[in-house]
């Protein structure tokens, strides 16, 4: 699992706005080109984003599925990008004082062919990966 931290200079709620706003996520989620549809109870369990995933021509379109959440702390996501496999996305957010938050974004790959990368290798590339994930967002939450 890769376990990836940062420090934003934002409320957490500026923070939880922009992991609500399905529509964001082509701006701050490494990977994702297109965001095609969004539904109307994001991020609600149960409701989906629908992306597409890779520089075009070669892009793929497939989507993410919320799988828990709670307003302000926590949001559990399965993404796919079949046909490579889905995983979750845990974003734990901590409150550090009215105008610092800590994100903890946790990742592994559950189904699919890139289970074969669910080692040190793998979580060395979801690390950077989601790196530069929280540093984008970061800058939409500060800027927000």
């Amino acid at each position: 699992m890769s376990i990836t931290e940062r420090i934003i200079r934002a409320p957490a709620e500026a923070v939880f706005a922009v992991l609500s706003d399905g529509w964001s996520y082509s701006d701050w989620v490494v990977g994702t080109a297109h965001i095609r549809n969004v539904d109307e109870k994001w991020p609600a369990p149960g409701s989906r984003l629908h992306h597409k995933a890779g520089p075009w021509p070669l892009s793929i379109k497939d989507r993410s599925e919320s799988l828990e959440w709670e307003p302000g702390r926590m949001l559990l996501l399965k993404v796919h990008l079949w046909p490579f496999g889905a995983g979750h996305v845990k974003f734990t957010l901590d409150a550090l004082d009215e105008q610092a938050t800590r994100v903890t974004m946790q990742e592994q790959f559950t189904e699919g062919p890139m289970l074969g990368a669910r080692n040190k290798v793998g979580d060395v590339f979801l690390h950077f990966r989601n790196t530069e994930a929280l540093q984008r967002l970061a800058d939409i939450a500060e800027r927000r």
